[in-house]
């Protein structure tokens, strides 16, 4: 639906209390084993009971570049924290450095920082594998990390890696996408976190012809996330169902969320400020499906376009989705470093 201005004004007399509450709401409820991945990540499916990460593995600190990629590319469970910036090289790999399986990667206080570099979650790139291959990365969780000028992606998941709980993030400045998703990779979060001086930032599906790969998987859940002037592809998505991505805040962006080949987005309670298309199924290749609902739009030029039906995200978990009107002061509140 569409509001006027004056809706907007509205949001300062809820201001107070909506922000008394974000300690609350702003995190998932903690287990024994730490934070509880919810969403997609939080499913059991593929063998995984949900996303835990290196629960229940060493906690160690790295604190220059040397110790950081020894200790995210081990095979055991590990925790890893990080302390103060480090500096990915570029080197052979254009800045993307391999993250195995069974880890968390957490910033210490709300100063830590990559820079340079990104991190990819996945096997080498493989056209003929068309099925989760029993090595595949899986159970990993990036929280509380400001990760910016990377010469590639911040973040590339990719060959059907499972189980990947992004959260509580800031990402800027990178040279491709901030947080890029495709070749059959499945059950992720992407959860509370900013995305600002940015290009193309979310991208679900590798192109319209990896339907091999791509079809019945990218089961991904996008929420309270901040849009903060990050351009286009917020995210724009390819054969994947059921794509939930609700109580994001958008503003100032080219389009917000575009579903093509076939894939089915439930796009819910956001909130969309000045975006010239909110929500698109006729973009790119064949045509995608939407279903759109209680979501708000102020200074936006076009209206959400819908399509079809879409599996509901209940069928795979349970969630509380925020009014949308409170979504302007919850999300920023809440979202990216130093809010956990």
């Amino acid at each position: 639906m569409r509001t006027h201005v004056g809706y907007e004004r509205a949001l300062a007399r809820v201001a107070v209390v909506v922000t008394v509450v974000v300690a609350v709401v702003g995190a998932p409820p903690a287990t024994a084993a730490g934070p509880a991945a919810d969403g997609f990540a939080g499913v059991t499916a593929l063998g995984q009971g949900g996303t835990i990460g290196g629960a229940g593995g060493a906690v160690v600190t790295a604190t220059t570049t040397a110790q950081f990629l020894d200790f995210i590319a081990r095979p055991e469970p590990l925790v890893v924290q990080v302390r103060g910036t480090i500096a990915l090289p570029t080197g052979t790999s254009d800045g993307m450095h391999d993250v195995a399986s069974d880890k968390t990667i957490v910033g210490l206080g709300g100063d830590a920082r990559l820079v340079g570099g990104g991190l990819n979650i996945g096997l080498p790139v493989d056209d003929d594998v068309i099925s989760p291959p029993a090595n595949a990365v899986h159970n990993v969780i990036i929280r509380n990390l400001s990760i910016t000028g990377a010469t590639d992606d911040l973040i590339n998941v990719q060959m059907f890696s499972h189980h990947i709980w992004i959260d509580h993030n800031d990402f800027s400045d990178g040279d491709d996408g901030a947080v890029d998703v495709k070749r059959g990779s499945d059950f992720i979060t992407v959860s509370w976190n900013r995305f600002h001086d940015h290009d193309k930032t979310l991208l679900l599906g590798h192109d319209d012809d990896n339907s091999a790969q791509d079809a019945g998987r990218l089961r991904v859940t996008y929420h309270h996330n901040y849009f903060d002037g990050s351009d286009q592809r917020n995210p724009r998505v390819r054969f994947g169902e059921s794509v939930h991505v609700y109580n994001n805040y958008y503003r100032d962006n080219s389009y917000g969320v575009a579903s093509a080949m076939n894939a089915g987005v439930v796009l819910e309670g956001n909130y969309f400020f000045s975006v010239n298309n909110p929500g698109r199924v006729d973009f790119s290749g064949d045509l995608g499906r939407m279903v759109a609902r209680d979501n708000v739009l102020v200074e936006c030029n076009h209206e959400i376009e819908v399509r079809g039906t879409v599996v509901e995200p209940r069928t795979y978990y349970a969630y509380a989705p925020h009014r949308a009107v409170e979504v302007p002061t919850v999300v920023p509140a809440g979202a990216g470093v130093g809010r956990v």
